[in-house]
């Protein structure tokens, strides 16, 4: 169990450099983190999953396979074996967006084999998910590095270090079949109330086609990942003079709970000095990964950062992309009830996803849940006030890499 009763570090790597030099720049600074996260925990063949999202079709925001070759160098210098490893179908295509094992310098293996089927049952308990299947490699891995890129997500309002394990570290059954399907488990519906004329004016009421309608079996269906809730609502405006539909938070909240949940069952398998956290805030997409496409950055690069505390690490995370803001004229069109009211104290993930995707409620569950503490130091590490000041080596440029003329 963390101990909350003390402060852990988050080291914090700015985008922003002092100095128009390579020593100043984002790559020192990774270097800098991970020898402050101290691998020296890693011991000698430690099998060392580096988990993190390879990104699908055409989606090529991801951590920068640059990043992902430092760290797995200094999982290396540290005696340990290392690996990358996401689902089955990110990591067959990987290729495609530059992820190989010559590029990463390690090999890339699927989270729970090749047909997704390799798998540990583990208790859950909560609502209507009994138990479900943790990837295999995951569970087999002596050391787990918990490399995300931050963005934001449609179901959770943010995708981070916590969504990271809480979803990817589990078999594709368990994550369609039973994750993204707990909010099920609250009634939202009334089948009594409602005639399959009315059913059929809800979704169409609906812009982001959030709802559908099986006429033969009466069910009307919600997907939360499409849903806009406080910032659209206009199935609720069709539904005011029938009231057979409620949009309600505690919806999101089972989804967020559940994250923290399952993620808590991933780190329970690891020793606790043998868990590192690194989120790359870089290219904050408004959706995730999965949905593999090029998205717009709907916040500017921030950096990076690394913890020993996932809960810590996340809340830094949305900390500081609340401070960055919204970049407004980036915002996708398909977006179309964004809430941009300066007067609403809004995190800027719920100025696009809607309040009910409040993405700190996820941290508040895992930190109720024993997974780390919000109540974090920010160490920041070569800042630029810190490198204007510094002398670059007297090598230069040409120092790091042999020259060709």
């Amino acid at each position: 169990m963390i101990d909350m009763s003390e402060k852990p570090s988050v080291f914090f790597g700015s985008i922003q450099q002092g100095y128009d030099h390579w020593f100043a720049a984002l790559a020192a600074k990774v270097d800098k983190i991970i020898e402050l996260l101290d691998f020296s925990t890693i011991k000698k063949r430690d099998k060392v999953a580096i988990k993190m999202h390879l990104g699908f079709a055409y989606g090529c925001q991801t951590v920068p396979v640059f990043f992902v070759r430092q760290i797995v160098k200094a999982v290396k210098q540290a005696g340990g074996l290392p690996f990358v490893t996401d689902n089955p179908t990110a990591v067959y295509n990987a290729v495609e967006r530059g992820y190989t094992q010559e590029t990463c310098g390690c090999p890339i293996i699927p989270v729970a084999g090749v047909k997704d089927g390799y798998t540990h049952s583990v208790n859950i308990g909560y609502k209507n998910v009994d138990t479900l299947e943790m990837a295999g490699v995951i569970h087999d891995a002596d050391v787990l590095i918990d490399l995300t890129h931050a963005k934001g997500h449609g179901c959770a309002g943010y995708g981070g270090a916590i969504k990271n394990l809480a979803l990817g570290c589990y078999a594709a059954s368990s994550r369609w079949n039973k994750i993204h399907g707990v909010e099920n488990s609250i009634q939202y519906w009334d089948p009594d109330k409602c005639t399959p004329e009315h059913a059929q004016a809800l979704v169409k009421a609906c812009p982001y086609k959030a709802l559908e309608y099986d006429a033969e079996k009466h069910k009307l269906s919600l997907s939360l990942c499409f849903c806009y809730n406080q910032n659209c609502l206009e199935c609720l405006k069709t539904d005011k003079e029938v009231g057979c539909l409620q949009i309600k938070p505690e919806f999101f909240a089972a989804f967020r709970e559940l994250m923290a949940i399952n993620a808590k069952k991933v780190l329970e398998t690891f020793d606790e000095n043998k868990r590192f956290f690194l989120n790359f805030i870089l290219d904050v997409t408004p959706h995730c990964d999965c949905m593999g496409m090029i998205q717009p950055s709907v916040v500017a690069d921030i950096g990076v950062l690394g913890s020993r505390d996932i809960v810590a690490i996340d809340m830094a995370t949305l900390d500081l992309i609340a401070k960055a803001g919204l970049i407004e004229q980036a915002i996708p069109p398909y977006f179309k009830h964004v809430n941009l009211d300066s007067n609403a104290d809004l995190h800027p993930f719920e100025r696009l996803w809607g309040s009910m995707k409040n993405p700190y409620i996820a941290i508040e569950f895992a930190e109720q849940h024993g997974l780390g503490t919000r109540n974090y130091e920010l160490v920041e590490v070569l800042s630029p006030e810190e490198t204007s000041k510094m002398k670059p080596p007297e090598q230069g440029w040409m120092g790091r890499a042999p020259s060709f003329f």
